[in-house]
């Protein structure tokens, strides 16, 4: 059965990656004021009340980070295909609103607010005269850069009342952080984020090309709410060898020797499938979860008869923020400086001029 050898292998890596401890324990790498410890480094309850942290911190000065924020942006409108000029502060609600569920902690939109302004900039930075795939704006409104919709749009696409209920909120998030950014040794970074990483984040260079200082492999623990959290796909066996070899060619597959032929590669410090090798050739878990469409790649295959069950854990590429993570950091009473510097390792939080 195809499940003994990589089934139990993913467990097993599981286990040396995930600490065997307590929630207890782990909480202690939090220190008693919640300032999260950085050694390692949609719907959720209304965050309307902040915590006695919360509210101390942030009465802290920030320092001044030497840069000026625009009044007026270039968007390129994905699905109008045209380039929009639209105000700064308007464009982040419309990208939190967009990327966040607004029923979420108002610490955890506030981390969402910080990490969109912080990316807006690097983007316009890197980009001055437009992105290769957009030449005229240095960002996007959809996913290849971060998720913007208008105030009408998405009013439209909720019930009745979100507005009333929720969009107060959206803009307290937005106006009560107004400025600030995240910077890595005086300089605005890129910051990634994703929905759930499944208990823990990953080092940058594990998913894509480079290593990054500052989006280093850390622990999430509080993402039990977010309902993809844990998914599966099921194949039929022929369906499963038809997809791996439409790609890689014939392998040499069947039925019956899947468990001999597939044998677990490498694990990242995230516990999530970097290869693994099918008779010999080396397949990515990226690549798998192209192939089979999966929400991570923290995945286990379980062969029962003539069908394989993908399972997996998390959901998106795992690096930088976990936004239900996120969340659920807020719920247990951090702020959204402390979550910000949990998920993105030797960052400072500076204001622009």
């Amino acid at each position: 059965m195809l499940n003994r050898m990589i089934y139990a292998a993913v467990i097993f890596a599981m286990l040396l990656t995930i600490p065997n401890i307590s929630l207890a324990v782990l909480e202690n790498k939090f220190d008693t004021k919640g300032e999260v410890a950085t050694a390692d480094t949609k719907s959720s309850n209304e965050g309307n009340e902040t915590k006695e942290s919360q509210e101390g911190n942030d009465e802290e000065i920030l320092e001044t980070y030497s840069i000026e924020e625009p009044e007026l942006i270039k968007v390129y409108n994905v699905k109008t295909n045209d380039v929009m000029v639209i105000d700064f502060e308007d464009y982040l609600k419309g990208v939190v609103a967009s990327e966040m569920p607004a029923e979420f902690n108002i610490e955890a939109l506030k981390a969402q607010v910080i990490t969109a302004r912080t990316y807006l900039l690097y983007r316009m930075k890197k980009y001055p005269e437009g992105q290769p795939e957009h030449t005229d704006a240095p960002i996007c409104s959809g996913t290849h850069c971060q998720v913007w919709t208008s105030k009408e749009d998405l009013i439209a696409s909720h019930d009745d009342g979100w507005y009333d209920a929720y969009w107060g909120k959206i803009e307290e998030s937005v106006n009560s952080t107004r400025g600030q950014i995240l910077t890595y040794e005086g300089k605005i970074i890129e910051p990634l984020f994703h929905s759930a990483s499944g208990g823990r984040t990953e080092n940058s260079e594990d998913v894509f090309s480079a290593s990054v200082p500052y989006l280093r492999s850390v622990e999430s623990p509080y993402e039990s709410e977010a309902p993809k959290l844990h998914a599966s796909v099921k194949v039929t066996v022929s369906d499963f060898i038809n997809k791996i070899e439409s790609v890689y060619g014939d392998l040499g597959l069947t039925k019956d020797n899947l468990d001999d032929m597939i044998v677990l590669g490498e694990v990242s410090e995230g516990g999530k499938i970097k290869t693994l090798l099918v008779n010999g050739a080396e397949i990515t878990g990226r690549e798998m979860r192209s192939i089979f469409g999966l929400n991570s790649t923290n995945f286990s295959f379980i062969q029962t008869g003539n069908e394989i069950e993908i399972v997996t854990t998390g959901y998106g590429h795992g690096v930088g923020m976990s936004q239900w993570g996120a969340d659920g950091m807020a719920e247990e009473g951090y702020n959204y400086k402390e979550i910000l510097k949990h998920y993105y390792t030797g960052v400072e939080i500076v204001s622009m001029k």
